[in-house]
Order: C-alpha cells, then sequence, then structure tokens
C-alpha cells in the first residue's frame, strides 16, 4: 500500500486526533480537552499521513511568539501532536513529516522551530537541541522553612474562582508582563489562557480540583498569583497531603514580595507536608528562600527544544551579552540551506549574520546552536562534550559569554 502525505481537512480531525490518542497509549482525553485543542488547531499548519483511507501518522504546529535573549519577540513555529502508529514504525513516515514541515516553516519566513520531545532521542536527527530545563522539586515543607524578604506586610492573598472571566484576565495581565523578561517564555495567543486552567479529572492524580490564589497589595492591584492542586494523605502520625504546583507568577515593582508571599502560603497549607512542583525555571528564587535545598528534592528535565531553521536570522534576532565577532562553520544536512561558514557580528544593542568566505572560527552543528541559542546552554559546556570544535583561540571564550542569558530561558507551558 501507498501513503499519502498532506495537509488536514477539518472534517478529518476527529479521526487524526485519535490516531495521536492512540499513539500516546490510548487514553481518551476528556470532551473539555478534545474540545479546546480542536479549536486551538491551526489545520493549514497540522499533517496527516493515510494509508487505505486510516491515519498513521500525525504532526502540526501552532504559530507562536517567543522571547529571545534581548526581549524581542520572534515567531516561531512550535512543533506538535507527532505520532506515528505503531504498525508504521521505520517507514520514513516521521522523516517526511519533518521534512514538509520544516520546509513549510521556511517558507513561511519563521526562522526558529521549537518542541517539547515526549523522547528526546528522536529530534535530534532533525537538529532539534535542548535549549530550556526545567526544574522539579518535592520540598519538605515540615523541616524546611521560607524566609521572605522586607516589604511583604501590606500584600493580601485571596482565593478566587479559576474560571472567571476576570480572574483570567488578571492572571494573564501577570503573565504578559513576566514574558519579555525571559527568553522561552511564549506570548499568548487567543484561546491560550485557557490551557493552563484545564482540570480533567484523569490529570489530578487524586488531588483537588484546581484552584488560585491571587496576591493584591493595600489597594487591590493584582501582583501575582499561583494556582495549584492539594492532594490529600493520611498516615500513621496524621495528615501527610501534598501541595501541587501548577504555575505562579508574579510582576511588578513588588514582584519579589509578592513572589514569596504566594510561596510562604504553599508552604503553610494545611493538613501538607511536600510541595511538589512539575515546572519551573532553572534560576527560580524560592532556591534562595528556603533553609535547605536538600530536603527539597531538586531535578533538572529537558524542556523545550530548538531548531534554527534560518541561520543567519535567527542569530540576528537575538541581541548580545557582550561584543561577538566570531565565524561559525555550520553543518546541517537536513537543512542544507544553512551549510556553511556564517559571521556574527553583535552585542546588546543588535547583531548582524551573514555568509561569509573566511576562516571558521568555530565548529558545530544546527543542533548545537538551538541549544545554545537562548542563552541556557553554554557553547563551552558543549565544546567540553566534544560537539564544538575551536579553531581561533579565544574565540569559544568570547562566544560563550555573549550567547549568555541574565536569566535561565523557560517555557513555562508545553503546548
Amino acid at each position: 500500500m501507498t501513503t499519502e502525505l498532506r495537509v488536514l481537512d477539518e472534517g478529518e480531525w476527529d479521526t487524526w486526533y485519535a490516531t495521536l490518542e492512540r499513539a500516546f497509549s490510548g487514553v481518551e482525553e476528556s470532551p473539555e480537552e478534545r474540545s479546546l485543542w480542536r479549536e486551538l488547531t491551526e489545520y493549514d499548519r497540522s499533517l496527516g499521513v493515510w494509508e487505505d483511507g486510516g491515519c498513521v501518522g500525525t504532526a502540526g504546529a501552532f504559530s507562536f511568539r517567543m522571547t529571545v535573549p534581548g526581549g524581542a519577540s520572534l515567531p516561531v513555529a512550535g512543533v506538535t501532536m507527532v505520532s506515528v502508529a505503531a504498525t508504521h514504525r521505520r517507514r520514513g513516515i516521521l522523516t517526511s513529516m519533518m521534512r514538509r514541515q520544516l520546509d513549510d516553516v521556511r517558507a513561511r519566513g519563521e526562522a526558529v522551530a521549537v518542541l517539547t520531545a515526549s523522547e528526546p532521542m528522536i529530534y535530534g536527527r532533525f537538529g532539534y537541541g535542548a535549549a530550556t530545563f526545567e526544574m522539579r522539586a518535592e520540598i519538605d515543607t515540615a523541616r524546611v522553612r521560607i524566609d521572605v524578604p522586607a516589604g511583604t506586610e501590606g500584600i493580601r492573598l485571596r482565593y478566587v474562582p479559576v474560571t472567571d472571566e476576570a480572574v483570567l484576565r488578571t492572571c494573564e495581565e501577570i503573565y504578559a508582563r513576566a514574558v519579555p523578561v525571559r527568553p522561552g517564555m511564549l506570548a499568548r495567543q487567543p484561546g491560550w489562557d485557557r490551557v493552563p486552567v484545564l482540570d480533567p479529572e484523569r490529570g489530578r492524580e487524586g488531588a483537588s480540583p484546581l484552584q488560585c490564589v491571587l496576591a493584591e497589595d493595600a489597594d487591590g492591584r493584582a501582583l501575582g498569583f499561583a494556582r495549584f492542586r492539594v492532594r490529600p494523605q493520611w498516615g500513621p502520625a496524621g495528615a501527610d497531603g501534598a501541595v501541587l504546583l501548577a504555575d505562579l507568577e508574579a510582576a511588578g515593582p513588588l514582584a519579589p514580595q509578592a513572589y514569596a508571599v504566594l510561596w510562604r502560603f504553599l508552604f503553610d497549607i494545611d493538613l501538607t507536608s511536600k510541595l511538589v512542583t512539575l515546572n519551573r525555571p532553572a534560576d527560580d528564587a524560592w532556591l534562595h528562600l528556603v533553609s535547605d535545598t536538600r530536603r527539597s528534592a531538586v531535578r533538572l528535565r529537558d524542556s523545550m527544544h530548538v531548531r534554527l531553521v534560518d541561520v543567519g536570522a535567527a542569530l540576528e534576532a537575538r541581541t548580545y551579552r557582550a561584543p561577538v565577532d566570531v565565524v561559525f562553520e555550520v553543518s546541517d544536512a537536513f537543512c542544507p540551506w544553512n551549510e556553511g561558514r556564517w559571521r556574527l557580528t553583535g552585542d546588546a544593542k543588535g547583531a548582524v549574520c551573514v555568509r561569509t568566505a573566511d576562516p571558521a572560527d568555530l565548529a558545530l552543528s544546527v543542533r548545537e546552536l538551538g541549544a545554545a541559542y537562548l542563552g541556557g546552554v553554554s557553547l563551552a559546556e558543549l565544546a567540553a562534550a566534544g560537539r564544538v570544535r575551536e579553531s581561533r583561540e579565544g574565540a569559544l571564550a568570547e562566544a560563550t559569554v555573549a550567547f549568555g542569558s541574565d536569566v535561565a530561558p523557560w517555557l513555562a507551558h508545553e503546548f
């Protein structure tokens, strides 16, 4: 039988999405989840592979804007919903979808594609490098103390309805103020404000429905919010529940104080003895508020993988922490238009990246450039792993400093 790769028709969505669900263990999502993902699907960016009337492969992309070092908001393709039926492995279906998708991204003028990987080993061969990391922790709140900075006295907290329209707007305004500050964060497009408050029972793991608390100043101005669940548990010694943090943001002049007050609140919830976080920035400030990080079971996991689709345009779109003038020799077998030497000159005000015949200072693949692009992975550590090769002495140190970021890049939510 022959397979056909084509853009998804709206009438095929149910079959297409069922193929995706089956690839991810076959557990059906709730009607609420399916309805939202159907609404957010960009049909002209969604691909299906069909054989004998059945769907055997899926891939899609969302049109996002992502913060890059320097604060610019760059249009990017958010690659998503990728699957191949277990019956059709090793037939080149995934490669054909990646080929078609990256060609489309290039044609749209998007210099960067991003994704989160269910299996990280898959996407390196297509030029994606792990560029952001999420911090996970399980904090023993019965034994770990948290101290807050001065100036928190006037901040009050109140419970608010999670899905109330006014509350959603307030939380989104706070989130939007945080987006330009940290590379990797995505500006929310219409409809995406509902993604963080999706609350299917199957995803609660025995915990309560999602709850929300707002932090406000004495005049009632919102400073921050926390969304969380509480999972009750009882042992021989009594209550041993857990607080499961979904997301927490604070913005504005009093952001450090509001942030700390929200964390203290989560530590102090009755009948709980631990606080579990699944996705926080690698440099999250709570690490410097707690009395004991050893009892916080901190670990990092790869999050967003970055692929430079147009090397020159991508490197020009961000700024650099220090002056840089480096020639890269880039290898890119999957997108050969990126192959060759590129001269990057730039600083904190802007950058230019053009093709050159000058000798290379550093040699690397597009995967390493993607990993280093947001400033969370250093070129020096990639060189230590043998992934970057230095031809001009001093070029590696120069580029490593220039590519760095004052704050760790972070993807606040998956897609």
